[in-house]
């Protein structure tokens, strides 16, 4: 994969693209500790680094829900959206609202050529609902 976008094959991109696909929507800090684990001492800048050169090459795909860190997935090129927790910020991917990309139409596109749309649904998981069925979930967010 990372010789067909023209990267370089080294230990700390092939073990942070295979915590990528190992974890869907892993955060920064949880793949630094797995990298480290497997590998060793591995710098923050150099896990960030390849973070930005797998989501420059389309390999992975960057998610920043509102109030949350900013995380990573391998699911790429499909537009699909995501279902977040607002009590534990639980992430599940949901695919595409309508059909095909850009899933959605906008009222007025403003003369834009829209190719994406970015959909967050936000909610309480079973897990949090099965805990405190009166919580409305929006804890995470605010």
């Amino acid at each position: 994969m990372l010789r067909e976008v023209d990267l370089r094959v080294t230990r700390p991109r092939v073990a942070v693209l295979a915590t990528v696909h190992d974890h869907p929507h892993v955060d920064t800090d949880s793949i630094i500790d797995i990298v480290r684990k497997g590998l060793g001492g591995v710098s923050h800048q150099a896990v960030y680094d390849v973070l930005r050169a797998l989501t420059a090459t389309g390999l992975v795909r960057r998610i920043e829900p509102a109030g949350s860190v900013a995380r990573y997935e391998a699911r790429v090129g499909d537009n699909h959206h995501h279902i977040v927790c607002g009590s534990c910020g639980a992430i599940a991917d949901v695919d595409c609202a309508v059909g095909a990309a850009p899933c959605l139409t906008p009222s007025d596109d403003h003369g834009f050529v829209v190719d994406e749309a970015e959909v967050v649904y936000w909610g309480t998981c079973p897990d949090c609902s099965a805990t405190n069925p009166s919580d409305p979930g929006r804890k995470a967010r605010v």
